[in-house]
């Protein structure tokens, strides 16, 4: 049997507003961007550049409720993992886009990693495994 993760929901406040962080300020790419008339939605998919695993799907908020998720989904806790194939390049490139670290850069046993914030206040890890990691391996 084979299994993946497609989709990781992302819930955001405005669609547009997010796409424009994501593709201007990480780079990412629009993988899709569908009206969904019937439900009053967008399908609105997002991927870093030049990857072929899990997507983001940026989820719209459409309750109060969901409202209070929007940049704390994890509790405060780092959310994603965004792992690069060159952490300095990738670091300083978010940096002059004014990404802002809130953790600067450290080597730890797994690699090099910096902890970032998304438009929403999200959490993420921007990281370069070392080549011996097993998920490094497997990406191979």
């Amino acid at each position: 049997m084979k299994q993946s993760i497609v989709h990781i929901a992302l819930v955001v406040r405005d669609y547009d507003e997010a796409i424009e962080f994501y593709t201007k300020k990480l780079n990412f790419e629009l993988i899709e961007d569908i009206y969904q008339p019937e439900q009053d939605k967008r399908w609105v998919v997002i991927s870093p550049p030049n990857s072929v695993g899990t997507t983001i799907l940026l989820a719209r908020a459409s309750k109060e409720e969901q409202e209070s998720f929007i940049g704390n989904q994890t509790g405060g806790r780092v959310f994603l993992f965004l792992n690069s194939d060159d952490f300095w390049r990738d670091y300083n490139e978010m940096k002059s886009r004014g990404i802002e670290f809130i953790r600067e850069p450290k080597k730890a046993d797994y690699g090099t990693v910096a902890v970032f914030k998304d438009l929403y206040g999200n959490l993420w890890d921007l990281l370069e495994l070392n080549p011996e990691h097993p998920i490094a391996k497997r990406m191979k």
